[in-house]
Parts: C-alpha cells; sequence; structure tokens
C-alpha cells in the first residue's frame, strides 16, 4: 500500500474532519493547518480500529435511500410530536424482533443505525446468533407492519447497494 493510499484511506472522512475543524475554531491559516494535519493523522492513526465496510455497489440506490431516510426523519418528528403532544395514554410502546437477512456486521449496523436515527424508534440490539434487531418503537399499531417497513424501507435497499 503506497504511503499516498494510507494517508487517505477514506478521503471523505478526511474532508469531513477538516472542514468540521475549521467550521469550529476558525478560518484562520493556523487552524486550517491543524485541521489539515488532524484530518490525515486522526484517520491513518484509528485505521485498525474499524473494519473494512462493505463495497457500495449501486451508489444510486444508496441516493435514493437517503433522499427515503431524510423524508422519514422529517415525517416521523411530525409524528412523534403529534403523539407526544397528544393523550399519552394512546400511545402503544412496543419491542419488536425484526428478523434480519443481513449478515454482513457493517451492514447489518447501518441499518441498526439508520432506525435508530428515525425518530419514535430505536434500535436496540443486533441479535448476530439468531439474525435479529431488536427494535424499540415509541407507538406500534401492528408488529407485522413495521417489520415490513424497516425490511422494504430501509433493509432491501441496503442489500442492494452493497451486494449481501
Amino acid at each position: 500500500m503506497t504511503l499516498r493510499r494510507r494517508l487517505f484511506a477514506q478521503p471523505a472522512l478526511n474532508v469531513v474532519i477538516w472542514a468540521l475543524w475549521v467550521d469550529l475554531n476558525g478560518a484562520s491559516l493556523g487552524q486550517m493547518l491543524l485541521g489539515a494535519v488532524l484530518a490525515i493523522v486522526l484517520p491513518a492513526l484509528l485505521r485498525p480500529f474499524w473494519p473494512d465496510p462493505p463495497l457500495v455497489r449501486r451508489p444510486f440506490v444508496a441516493m435514493r435511500l437517503l433522499a427515503v431516510f431524510l423524508w422519514d426523519v422529517v415525517v416521523a418528528n411530525l409524528g412523534v410530536a403529534r403523539r407526544v403532544l397528544g393523550p399519552l395514554s394512546r400511545l402503544r410502546p412496543a419491542l419488536v424482533e425484526v428478523p434480519l437477512d443481513i449478515e454482513e456486521p457493517f451492514v447489518a449496523t447501518l441499518l441498526g443505525s439508520i432506525v435508530s436515527l428515525t425518530p419514535g424508534t430505536v434500535s436496540i440490539e443486533i441479535d448476530r446468533t439468531r439474525s435479529l434487531l431488536h427494535v424499540h418503537a415509541l407507538d406500534v399499531e401492528d408488529h407485522a407492519d413495521l417489520i415490513r417497513t424497516i425490511k422494504a424501507r430501509y433493509e432491501a435497499p441496503l442489500k442492494e447497494i452493497f451486494g449481501c
């Protein structure tokens, strides 16, 4: 592996670290240089601790999933606000076991993160031995419908994106 490849193994991460540093500390020349050093050194030092994520095989599906996810976040925020501001006695919280068709740990973790970032749901655990994602939902009318929604809106596109 070349030096350039080792230092910039994750170029998007390098750019994000640098941009965040400059944004948080100001755009002076010194801060920009320090941010550049940190953006190169931190990912290079932490590389042994990160598993190699699978390759994105379908980038356009990934963009579509991002759009669906962002839409779901907006809609779920409104739904959670409506439910929480209404009578709390109407809420039907539930723990739901979502069977996973994904075996790749990185992709399963990504699915759990998507579920957790969508308001009203939190992924509690990924049970790899039984291939289950344990989800707590704020208001569940139909467990099977929630499972179908997670599998159709998030798991199926993730399987397509990463080819697993």
